[in-house]
């Protein structure tokens, strides 16, 4: 082989293996990411008709009444709320909501507690798979989680989520994960580790930096500022925040609630309420009002 010819190929397979990612991967992880950015609206809504379903339009009717342009909807409640689900994405596709859906962790699945997410428990491999072709032909749903993500590392091993996102990415390469992860579970080694995986965190905010509770709203901005310096500036942290009341924290007051959403929209790539009120239930009208008045104000800007 004369010499040129040799160096020229020689040169070409250097570059081929020392180029970028693939722009065609790149602009998936684009897409995947641009789906949750500005995702305002709630999670977890227990609305439910007399037999037990999730009354759709009665939930679908507040999110407009919210100005909320997404909706969290956890599979948890009920043995049917999957097929639920499927009832209500055409009808939130119609409205212009995105769903994300959250799935139970093992460590809040049975036999630990009494419940499943059903109908694939904790297969996320099959979870996974299922979600992404829904969303194939429902492009309402965006994006899935789990939810307590960071307290359950040892199901969820890097191996493990390999596994998981190619199920997710061969059914669908633009459906999103963002998995439920707390601040002091965010370390810079749990970022550079699970990463690859993410497309963007659910954050629950607790003002953990300091003392873990409800009473301070003004460390949400530091906070995101941290996620984002170890996640990488562009990567989405939609920030969470407790409507419901914590099994160890305690509740939360309305005015709290108020403050962590106006501090949170500016600096955050989207902000979801835990969990959707209820406006019929007098120990729920006041932060449903709250959480109205502040999320339509975002629309308006």
């Amino acid at each position: 082989m004369p010499h040129f010819l040799r160096s020229l190929i020689c040169t070409v397979l250097v570059l081929s293996t020392t180029q970028a990612v693939p722009a065609p991967v790149a602009d998936l992880v684009i897409n995947r990411r641009q789906a949750l950015l500005h995702s305002y609206g709630t999670y977890g809504a227990n609305l439910r008709t007399p037999d037990g379903h999730i009354d759709s339009r009665r939930l679908l009717a507040d999110l407009a009444e919210l100005h909320a342009n997404t909706y969290n909807w956890l599979i948890a409640g009920a043995a049917t709320d999957w097929n639920d689900l499927r009832t209500f994405l055409p009808l939130a596709r119609k409205q212009g909501v995105r769903v994300w859906v959250t799935l139970l962790p093992p460590s809040e699945s049975a036999p630990k507690t009494k419940y499943f997410s059903e109908p694939f428990r904790l297969d996320y491999e099959k979870w996974a798979a299922e979600l992404a072709a829904l969303s194939a032909r429902e492009p309402a749903l965006v994006a899935w989680s789990v939810d307590d993500f960071g307290y359950n590392l040892k199901d969820f091993t890097p191996e493990r989520m390999q596994k998981i996102t190619a199920a997710q990415r061969e059914r669908n390469p633009n459906f999103a994960f963002a998995p439920c992860v707390y601040y002091k579970q965010a370390t810079p080694a749990f970022a550079k580790r699970y990463r690859e995986f993410f497309d963007g965190i659910l954050f629950p905010y607790r003002s953990e930096s300091t003392k873990a509770g409800f009473a301070d709203a003004t460390l949400v901005a530091p906070e995101v500022k941290t996620l984002k310096e170890r996640f990488g500036h562009d990567f989405p942290v939609i920030v969470d925040i407790y409507a419901t009341r914590h099994s160890k924290l305690g509740a939360s007051t309305p005015d709290y609630v108020g403050q962590v959403m106006k501090l949170a929209q500016p600096v955050a790539d989207g902000v979801h309420i835990y969990r959707h009120q209820n406006k019929d239930n007098p120990k729920e009208r006041e932060k449903y009002d709250v959480i109205q008045r502040v999320m339509s104000s975002w629309t308006k800007q």
